[in-house]
């Protein structure tokens, strides 16, 4: 069982954007992603999906080294705000987009899940409960769903940027 008060995860259906709106924001994402790379002078393929009520965007090169600056956890999620903005500011709507730039969110659930696991022993070993380090409500969802498929229970606790899930046994 999942046990979420993270507002920003839970949505009811009415609030959830057509396919085509998604598609809209993936297009204008691509159109801002891509004019960043040109005046970064970096290459990119910029792929577009909508699914899970998101626009999802993925920037890949061919030579890895030209994306890796971007690619970076800090830079994804601060190129992933201001794509959110420039979208919000062409359709009027609040944008739930995700960036994924050289398989940096891969790489992040890897991570997320190799914390889980870790939380996962701590628990078994004995603790009462595992609190993981703050992070956004992308990663806590992800984690929500991590811990789900363990059997156990987490909750987001906190406000803001101190926002963080516990982990505990069900």
């Amino acid at each position: 069982m999942v046990t979420t008060s993270d507002a920003s995860v839970v949505e009811s259906d009415s609030d959830s954007p057509t396919q085509s709106q998604l598609e809209q924001e993936g297009d204008i994402a691509a159109d801002y992603i891509e004019e960043f790379l040109d005046i970064c002078d970096l290459d990119g393929d910029i792929d577009i999906d909508a699914r899970n009520g998101r626009a999802y965007i993925s920037v890949n090169a061919s030579d890895e080294d030209n994306l890796r600056v971007l690619s970076k956890p800090e830079t994804v999620n601060a190129l992933q705000e201001l794509t959110r903005l420039a979208v919000q500011n062409k359709t009027g709507s609040f944008s739930r987009l995700i960036l994924d730039v050289g398989g940096s969110r891969d790489a992040r659930e890897a991570e997320l899940a190799a914390l889980v696991a870790r939380a996962v022993e701590r628990i078994e070993g004995g603790a009462t409960e595992a609190a993981l380090p703050a992070m956004s409500s992308y990663e806590r969802k992800l984690v929500h769903d991590l811990v789900g498929t363990r059997g156990y229970q987490s909750v987001s606790h906190g406000e803001g940027r101190d926002r963080h899930t516990v982990i505990t046994a069900v």
